[in-house]
């Protein structure tokens, strides 16, 4: 009888683990009086994911139930929330955020748009502006991989050679390919409504966002959604979309 009791504790533990420790997308959109929503980070504390919002609060990224969100910025007061099942359920999460309020005494600031780490000779051209992703990867040493021979000579970081070793280049990696289809997939939604793709390409309702995940790595779509080039964008949506019915197809 102990016996009994002790295995279905053990049924009930793993299928409740099962279902909290599954990722799943969430869609959310931050609401505060500034004005660039942009500068403000968005971390996951448990995965150190990191994304920034649209320029309109919309965001999105892959959690678990419990994770932790820390919100932070320059110009904002830090929030940290905690991702409940009921969350998960809503079509889109409302976070609050409050500005920061620093008091100054009588400053005047000016500025000088021509002055600039190019105008000054610091660079020959603007830097590069990397995403959260990148920048990880880029600090991994990933973007500086040379032979491990030449470390003492300065041609690849010992960090590089580190994580390399232990894995956290790869995940690194995963996790920049991740972060890539969200942007993409935010970008078809800012520019195309569902009704698009139920109507227009015949994609059943219950299978569009499985689509967007579907066309998310095509290169060639991602720049005509970058260039705006809608026409060019529209005509790539129905060589997949044939695609992606012809796999649905195949499954019956």
């Amino acid at each position: 009888m102990r016996k009994s009791y002790f295995y279905i504790l053990l049924l009930i533990s793993f299928f409740g683990f099962s279902q909290t420790d599954e990722l799943q997308f969430l869609k959310g959109k931050i609401v505060c009086e500034i004005e660039d929503l942009r500068t403000i980070t968005i971390t996951n504390i448990r995965s150190q994911s990191i994304v920034n919002p649209e320029q309109n609060g919309n965001f999105s990224m892959f959690v678990k139930i419990g994770d932790k969100l820390q919100f932070e910025g320059m110009t904002i007061n830090t929030k940290e929330i905690q991702i409940s099942d009921d969350d998960l359920k809503k079509k889109l999460l409302t976070v609050s955020l409050h500005p920061k309020v620093i008091p100054l005494e009588n400053v005047d600031i000016k500025i000088y748009k021509d002055i600039n780490a190019v105008s000054l000779g610091i660079l020959d051209k603007p830097a590069k502006k990397y995403t959260p992703a990148e920048r990880k990867l880029r600090t991994a040493g990933e973007f500086h991989w040379y032979s491990p021979l030449l470390i003492p000579l300065g041609g690849m970081s010992v960090d590089g050679l580190l994580n390399s070793i232990s894995g956290r280049t790869a995940m690194l990696k995963k996790e920049l390919l991740i972060e890539r289809s969200e942007r993409t997939i935010q970008s078809i939604k800012n520019q195309f409504d569902e009704d698009y793709f139920i109507y227009s390409l015949h994609i059943p309702k219950v299978n569009v966002e499985a689509f967007l995940y579907y066309v998310a790595d095509n290169s060639e779509l991602r720049l005509a959604l970058s260039e705006k080039n809608k026409i060019k964008t529209e005509f790539i949506f129905s060589k997949l979309a044939a695609e992606y019915l012809s796999v649905l197809e195949e499954k019956k």
